[in-house]
C-alpha cells in the first residue's frame, strides 16, 4: 500500500464513519478503485476505525466517564445493544465473506444494492421523524432496535451510524439522545473488531506476513491512516450532530443514490469488480 493511498482512505474513513453513508462501504469502494490489495484490506480498515474511535472518545469523554457511574443504566443499554453485532461479527468472521466486497467479482453490484438500502431507510426516517410530535427517552424499546440495526450494518454499504440512528428514531427515541448513544455504540464494536482481527492475524501468521511482505512502508501507511481518520472523524461528528437536530437526511440519501449508480456503472466497465 502506498502512502498516498493510506491518506485517501484515512480521510474517507474519518469523514464517513459518523455520517449515515457507510464508512465500510466507502472503504470497499475506494480500495477497489485505488487497487488496494484485499489481502490486508480488512486489517487496515480496522485500524482506520480505531482512528475514528479516538474522535468519539475526545468529543464524548464526559459521557464515557458517566457510563461507569451509578446507576449504570446507560452502560447496561450499551451492553445489550452491542450483543447482536458481536454475534453477527463472530459468525461473519468464520464465513470469509469480505472478498465479495473487497475486489470481488460483483463488488460494484453488492455495494450498489447496499447503498440503495441505506438511502431508502434514511429518506423514510426523515419523512416519519418530521411528523412526530412526541419522543421517548432512552429505554429498552429504543436501544434494542438500535442494537439489531447495528448487527445488520456489519455489511459494507449499510451505514452503522445511519441504521442505528434511524432505528432509534423510528422506535420513537429523541434525536439527540439516539445520536449520542449511536456514537457510544461504536466503541465496543470497533474495539471488538480490532481485537478479533488482531488475535486472528497473530494466530494464523497473516499479520506478521503482511509486515514482512510490505516492510516499513506498511507500518507508516497504517500510522498515517490512523491519524488522518481520527482528525477527520472529529469534523464528521460535528456535521452529523447538526444534521440530526433537523432530521435532515435527504441529501445523504441523494448522495448514496448517485454513489450506487456509480458503483453499478463501474462494475460493468470493469473498474469495480467484473462480470
Amino acid at each position: 500500500m502506498e502512502i498516498w493511498q493510506s491518506i485517501v482512505l484515512g480521510l474517507v474513513q474519518g469523514l464517513t464513519e459518523f455520517l449515515p453513508v457507510s464508512s465500510s462501504g466507502h472503504l470497499a469502494f475506494f480500495q477497489n478503485v485505488l487497487g488496494v490489495s484485499s489481502d490486508n484490506a480488512l486489517f487496515f480498515s480496522i485500524i482506520l476505525h480505531l482512528g475514528t474511535l479516538v474522535a468519539v472518545c475526545v468529543i464524548f469523554y464526559k459521557d464515557i466517564i458517566a457510563l461507569f457511574k451509578k446507576p449504570f443504566k446507560t452502560l447496561l443499554y450499551l451492553v445489550i445493544a452491542s450483543i447482536p453485532a458481536a454475534v453477527t461479527g463472530l459468525v461473519f468472521s468464520l464465513l470469509d465473506w469480505e472478498d465479495a466486497f473487497y475486489n470481488g467479482r460483483y463488488a460494484g453490484i453488492l455495494l450498489c444494492v447496499c447503498f440503495l438500502v441505506t438511502a431508502s431507510v434514511l429518506f423514510a426516517t426523515e419523512m416519519i421523524a418530521k411528523k412526530r410530535a412526541r419522543t421517548l427517552p432512552l429505554c429498552y424499546k429504543v436501544v434494542i432496535p438500535m442494537g439489531l440495526a447495528q448487527a445488520v450494518a456489519v455489511i459494507p454499504g449499510i451505514s452503522r451510524s445511519g441504521s442505528t440512528i434511524c432505528a432509534g428514531t423510528l422506535a420513537g427515541g429523541d434525536g439527540k439522545e439516539v445520536a449520542k448513544f449511536s456514537f457510544l455504540m461504536s466503541i465496543p464494536v470497533i474495539l471488538g473488531g480490532f481485537l478479533l482481527e488482531l488475535v486472528t492475524g497473530i494466530c494464523d501468521g497473516s499479520l506478521k506476513a503482511d509486515f514482512q511482505t510490505n516492510g516499513v512502508q506498511y507500518g507508516w501507511s497504517i500510522a498515517i491512516g490512523f491519524i488522518i481518520s481520527a482528525v477527520a472523524g472529529l469534523f464528521a461528528i460535528k456535521i452529523m450532530l447538526k444534521a440530526i437536530q433537523k432530521a435532515n437526511y435527504k441529501w445523504f440519501s441523494l448522495y448514496l443514490v448517485l454513489l450506487a449508480i456509480t458503483c453499478f456503472v463501474l462494475n460493468f466497465t470493469g473498474n469495480l469488480g467484473a462480470v
